[in-house]
């Protein structure tokens, strides 16, 4: 019973979200008629030109497809970088009081610059892949850690004596009670991360001097005024960055079947 009732809602989620699309097309398209301005396209000339630049290419020869999948590859090792480094550092912070009292100082006002700020740095310093992992990284970093010792420090005392007092050792400790414990603020910081990392990717790509990347497409062809592949663009970038947060999120239901908020 409550399978059914889990496909009629899945069932009703999409319909819902058909039904929301389809009425931002048409209200789309009814601007553009009202404005009728040559730097406000339509749905349709926006479809044209996702047409041509997937099959054609850009005005360098390079498709939709090998822009994405760039940028998509930056962005995924950025938030790997963010991840393997913001997730133990934040449980080290978060069991380590004396750490987390010592790192303050430190991380609190980097934490503040914007990691767009970085860009003119990043330019002179680094090169290639590796400037764009920093920056994505950056972006990443912050959310990760805060999150990750948020969950740490929201971990039920109780269970940490309960395994103390039948023995457990601190590795122990660790990797049953506060770790479990802590992962939903680790997902959320995860979450909040990969959008900020595919802001910062996105304007790194606009000022660097690489010729791929969505960043630079939308750049190329904002300076020819062509805002129909502008705007292709950036549907892309949304539409990459839903998939992965959905990607997310299904991991959030199979790792977290017992919280309501998120399986429901």
């Amino acid at each position: 019973m409550s399978t059914v009732r889990s496909y009629l809602r899945s069932a009703k989620s999409i319909v819902i979200g058909l039904a929301s699309i389809a009425t931002f097309l048409i209200l789309w398209e009814a601007v553009t008629r009202v404005v009728n301005s040559p730097f406000l396209p339509g749905p349709y000339s926006v479809f044209l030109a996702f047409i041509q630049i997937s099959t054609v290419g850009d005005i360098d020869g390079y498709s939709l497809g090998w822009h994405s999948a760039v940028s998509l590859y930056r962005v995924l090792l950025g938030f790997l970088a963010g991840a393997v480094t913001g997730i133990p550092l934040g449980l080290f912070m978060g069991i380590k009081l004396t750490v987390k009292d010592v790192a303050t100082p430190i991380i609190e006002p980097i934490r503040f610059i914007p990691p767009i700020a970085w860009i003119p740095l990043s330019i002179v310093l680094l090169s290639g892949l590796t400037r764009f992992t920093f920056l994505i990284w950056v972006g990443v970093f912050f959310p990760v850690l805060l999150n990750t010792i948020a969950g740490v420090r929201r971990t039920s005392i109780t269970l940490v004596n309960v395994a103390r007092t039948f023995g457990a050792d601190n590795n122990a400790v660790l990797r049953h009670i506060i770790f479990p414990s802590a992962l939903p603020e680790i997902m959320t910081g995860l979450r909040v991360g990969l959008g900020i990392g595919w802001m910062c990717i996105v304007a790194a790509e606009m000022i660097g001097g690489d010729p791929v990347g969505l960043g630079r497409l939308i750049l190329k062809y904002a300076n020819f005024l062509q805002i129909d592949v502008v705007i292709v663009g950036m549907v892309t970038i949304g539409l990459i960055g839903l998939a992965m947060n959905y990607a997310i999120l299904l991991l959030e239901k199979r790792m977290f079947r017992w919280r309501v908020e998120v399986t429901t």
